[in-house]
């Protein structure tokens, strides 16, 4: 039922004025043409702005008094740390969320400000500033709630609190409604009346402006603001990298300066928690097969901290505790000092990840079954769908595979913990969606909002929160809109690599080169090449039959290949298919030696080869209905042409092997020595060893043929075939 249309590109198109370009920035900035036109891609045009990016020349630390609200928010902060008022930090459950409270309580902690935090549950919660939440804070005398990555639409909430003596500052970066929050401060950079420059900062982006300007009033002055600036970047910017990688927020301008020095922070961390969480992923997560330890020798780190590490071990990692149990604990070990709670803390976030992906795995299943059976994806181009049993913090990950899968917007909805007693219609269930390319997904849901309790999130990611009776009415609102809004066009799944290369261009100085261009991350990806037409010289399984390793051949040069979470046995490749390949480029480090790899995305038979076979089937069914044809297109047979087809087959057959589809036979015929024959010819001579019974020879299913060799077989002449007699006056002499 998938609608998925894959569609590959190449970004750079070698004109000769595009060329005239990038030998210009390769030779300014002594690089190769290849990363030159990568740079290019990214819209940099000459050699100076080349230049600037590749030296971080255009990622700027802006001044943080240019966020609208800031001077309010940091007098009420000062206010409230003079006075010993309680404070407390009001976070988001996921990693953007769980980085922007450990940094400010870390921070203001050390300004001896009477801080803690409240991190909502997921699923007794859910999203945001509650009422219950409030009230509870004001029982422990709480007078200031400082929000970070979340409260830019708590309007009522904020209220509340407000009526119960509570002031509130609101820091966020979500995209901002028409009423703001009646707070003492609003910082969120998507505010209208805002005048920050760089509006992409994740939710610890704007926490980490906010310190930055407390920094320069609490110890410097605004005449050294830059250098308030800087300690805030040595003291944070690995907690600020890790939330902005983590919620997929761009990595250009500023952000890219924060990641690129919360890398390079990472790398030597002296955060105990950082340490222990890294050291316990290197181990893996099923607690079945990792040894678990306490006070024992160290795993080494990884060997390379980027953003795809952060992004594919570290951050789920984190994310876990939030959607499976409590997003406190990763709080927790990303606080503490202590070895042995870092240790235990971490192996459980490991823990805790690996449940996830079990349950994550199972509700998957579940929910392709439901959009099989309970949708027309002719009719629907957002998929709805919902559960009763599904996990709350699970179904927005399972979204994201549900989007991969059908190439469509997708909502998952969880009534888990919604009901009391018997299903209601009144029940509110928590749900989770995904969107595409050109698809708003809160433009969408804003459409949808009469049949919505709430809403909110980015152009790509939202959650929202229904009630059961209305699931249907939903499914449809946001279904009218996206009548409205998409074109069959929008459903293709667009792949866009950066070029085409050949494997002979795939060397290990490239592959160094390209990490000038690092970090990499949304908006500034990972370059991703295209080569066609290149031989399966091997594929087998690695990673408990998880992964496939392929190597690959062309025009003499050989490379190694992986592709993760896909079997080639399911990708209908075989060894000697000519195939076309989507990848990344890779160094891999193994036994102190490296080489280069390509890191596969997509794999698809190579055009010309599919061509190839269809036309000589079509030339082979033309030749059997008794078309003619003329002489120099090589289609009768020679008895020496008989006798390799025939060897080979014997010699398959003693082996044990007696099925092979034609691309199988046609692929070992053509590496025997001065063999060379079509496979129209191939198939001729397959009907006529049948039809003079040297061999039994049977088309079982089409292009699949299963043989018996008769190994006593009498003798005969292939002049008496029929089927040869009959192509042969088929031939137009010249």
């Amino acid at each position: 039922m998938s609608k998925r249309k894959t569609v590959w590109s190449s970004k750079y198109c070698a004109t000769e004025e595009n060329q005239r370009i990038v030998s210009e920035i390769a030779l300014g900035n002594n690089i190769s043409e290849i990363v030159a036109s990568l740079l290019y891609n990214r819209g940099y045009r000459n050699v100076e702005e080349a230049s600037r990016f590749l030296n971080f020349g255009d990622a700027v630390m802006y001044s943080p008094f240019l966020l609208k609200d800031i001077e309010k928010a940091v007098e009420r902060i000062q206010l409230a740390i003079e006075n010993n008022e309680r404070i407390v930090i009001y976070g988001d459950y996921d990693v953007d969320g769980v980085t922007s409270v450990t940094m400010l309580y870390l921070y203001l902690k050390g300004l001896g400000a009477q801080v803690s935090y409240y991190i909502p549950n997921r699923v007794g919660e859910g999203y945001g500033l509650s009422n219950d939440a409030i009230k509870l804070l004001s029982n422990y005398g709480v007078s200031l709630i400082i929000t970070v990555d979340t409260g830019i639409t708590a309007i009522e909430e904020v209220k509340f609190a407000l009526s119960l003596g509570i002031d509130v500052v609101v820091t966020d970066h979500h995209e901002c409604r028409e009423e703001l929050p009646d707070a003492i401060a609003v910082v969120n950079p998507h505010r209208s009346d805002c005048q920050y420059p760089f509006k992409a900062l994740a939710g610890v982006g704007v926490v980490f402006k906010v310190i930055c300007a407390i920094e320069t009033i609490i110890n410097f002055d605004i005449s050294k603001e830059m250098e308030a600036v800087r300690s805030i970047y040595y003291r944070f910017a690995d907690l600020a990298a890790i939330g902005t990688i983590a919620d997929v927020m761009p990595i250009i301008d500023e952000n890219r300066l924060i990641v690129k020095m919360g890398l390079a922070m990472l790398e030597k961390t002296e955060r105990v928690g950082l340490r222990a969480l890294m050291e316990a992923a290197n181990l893996g997560s099923n607690p079945n097969v990792r040894p678990v330890v306490e006070g024992k020798p160290k795993n080494n780190k990884p060997r390379k901290i980027n953003s795809t590490y952060i992004g594919f071990t570290i951050a789920p990692r984190i994310n876990a505790a939030g959607r499976i149990s409590s997003a406190t604990i990763a709080v927790e070990l990303l606080l503490t000092d202590d070895e042995i709670q870092a240790e235990r803390l971490a192996h459980e976030l490991c823990e805790i990840n690996y449940t996830r992906q079990i349950e994550e795995n199972k509700i998957a299943e579940q929910a392709y079954k439901k959009i099989e059976n309970e949708l027309d994806l002719e009719k629907h181009k957002v998929i709805v769908v919902g559960d009763d049993e599904w996990l709350q913090g699970v179904v927005g990950i399972v979204s994201s595979k549900v989007t991969e899968k059908y190439g469509l917007p997708s909502i998952l909805i969880s009534f888990d913990g919604a009901d009391v007693g018997e299903p209601s219609g009144l029940d509110v269930g928590k749900g989770s969606g995904r969107s595409i390319k050109g698809f708003n997904l809160v433009e969408a849901l804003s459409y949808s909002k009469d049949t919505l309790v709430k809403f909110g999130g980015h152009e790509l990611a939202a959650g929202l929160s229904v009630r059961r009776k209305d699931v249907d009415a939903f499914r449809e609102k946001i279904n009218e809109y996206a009548n409205q809004t998409l074109t069959e066009e929008d459903l293709y799944y667009k792949i866009e690599a950066d070029r085409e290369l050949t494997l002979a261009d795939l060397t290990m100085s490239l592959a160094k080169e390209i990490t000038k261009l690092e970090p990499f991350g949304n908006a500034n990806p990972t370059p991703n090449f295209i080569v066609n037409g290149v031989k399966v010289m091997g594929a087998h399984l690695i990673g408990a039959g998880n992964h496939t390793k392929f190597v690959f051949e062309q025009n003499g040069t050989a490379i190694n290949a992986v592709m993760f979470h896909r079997s080639y046995l399911n990708l209908n490749i075989k060894e000697r298919d000519v195939v076309d390949v989507l990848f990344t480029l890779d160094i891999n480090s193994f036994n102190n030696t490296e080489s280069v790899q390509m890191i596969i995305q997509d794999i698809r038979l190579s055009e010309n080869y599919l061509s190839y076979f269809k036309n000589e089937n079509e030339l082979f069914c033309a030749l059997r209905r008794g078309e003619k044809y003329s002489e120099n297109e090589d289609i009768i047979p020679t008895r020496d042409d008989f006798a390799v087809v025939y060897s080979m087959l014997r010699q398959e057959f003693r082996t044990g092997n007696d099925m092979m589809t034609e691309v199988e036979i046609y692929h070992k015929l053509s590496e025997i020595k001065g063999a060379n024959i079509r496979l129209a010819k191939i198939k001729i001579i397959l009907e006529v060893l049948n039809e003079l019974k040297i061999c039994t020879v049977e088309e079982v299913n089409p292009g699949i043929y299963q043989y018996d060799i008769y190994f006593n077989a009498e003798k005969t002449s292939i002049e008496k075939s029929s089927i040869l007699k009959k192509i042969k006056n088929q031939c137009i002499k010249k």
